[in-house]
């Protein structure tokens, strides 16, 4: 009897085997795909890109009977977030989603036998985690959320014409805050429109002090895509507010937040074009055969109470075609 249910097992693992695509993952004999979800640290934008990439596989027919997410959050915590990343390479996951670039980094690293899908990672080639956008290495690919720096800044010409230098809060830590951040000054040098400084943080409770250092020096502040700095952006807000100081962000959620303004994706919609890129691969592309993408649909966000608190008036030109966040 006992022979005959290793054999049934044996049987159905195989039937298994041969029902999976070329090139994707197997599916475990329960017929399930179980995928693995990491980050850093909870904040409103990674929210939404774990929503959009959810919602979108359940649109695409992963039920949740057909898909499954073991999600984990490191706390902002780099020690576990390293621990998180081997544990998930020892389990038998069919695939692992990372947002944002440190998880993406850590996974890569630890080199699990399941794919890598990253969402939102600012300078993949940079970061490491492939070394060709258009031909993915390392087992990964996923998408970019390049920051349009220069029409940042060009909308803080046309919004914001008193303003005359920008400061910079970053964590040096962070590779895509610094890819940011460089392209940022390197477009400055290149214009001569502003001037800068920077104040570095390398712990989250050191945020508020980097803003209140830069008040009196700057005219506004320029927030790059970075999570630590982002964890703390209620304190940043309040510090230029009372300064009067307008905050420029990397994304929806930071204006969200408070922040005054920015050109940023739909943080849902990069979600959604990984669980695209996913589906492709379940249904039988090579990981290799999936090129990595920027995702350039921008959208302009102003923060009007911020708006009316710093004394800044948006041209009406600018309402049409923007979001408005009350």
């Amino acid at each position: 009897m006992k022979s005959r249910h290793v054999l049934s097992a044996v049987l159905a693992a195989a039937i298994a085997l041969s029902a999976a695509p070329s090139g994707a993952a197997p599916l475990d004999p329960s017929g399930v795909y179980r995928l693995g979800i990491v980050q850093l640290i909870e904040n409103g934008a990674f929210a939404d890109m774990r929503e959009g990439f959810i919602g979108r596989m359940r649109e695409l027919g992963y039920s949740e009977d057909k898909m499954t997410f073991d999600y984990k959050n490191a706390q902002g915590d780099m020690s576990n977030l390293n621990s998180i990343c081997q544990s998930m390479a020892d389990s038998k996951l069919d695939a692992i989603v990372t947002i944002a670039t440190p998880p993406t980094q850590a996974m890569v690293n630890v080199e699990p036998d399941a794919p890598i899908f990253f969402i939102a990672v600012s300078n993949p080639v940079g970061a490491g985690v492939i070394t060709e956008m258009e031909r993915p290495d390392k087992n990964a690919t996923g998408a970019s959320n390049a920051i349009p720096v220069g029409e940042m800044f060009k909308l803080a010409a046309l919004v914001t014409p008193k303003v005359k230098s920008f400061g910079f809060v970053y964590n040096t830590g962070e590779v895509n805050s610094v890819t940011t951040v460089k392209a940022a000054k390197e477009y400055l040098d290149r214009t001569g429109e502003y001037s800068y400084k920077e104040a570095i943080v390398t712990a989250s409770h050191e945020v508020q002090q980097a803003a209140q250092s830069l008040v009196g020096q700057v005219d506004a502040l320029f927030i790059p895509n970075d999570s630590m700095v982002q964890s703390a952006l209620t304190q940043v807000v309040e510090v230029a507010n009372d300064a009067k100081m307008p905050t420029y962000g990397s994304s929806a959620v930071m204006v969200n937040t408070g922040a005054f303004a920015t050109i940023s994706i739909d943080d849902h919609v990069i979600g959604a074009r990984v669980a695209d890129m996913l589906d492709r691969h379940l249904k039988g592309t090579p990981v290799s055969d999936i090129p990595a993408v920027v995702i350039s649909d921008f959208v302009t966000l102003f923060n009007g109470p911020t708006a009316e608190a710093i004394g800044v008036e948006i041209p009406s030109g600018m309402l049409e075609g923007s979001v408005i966040v009350k």
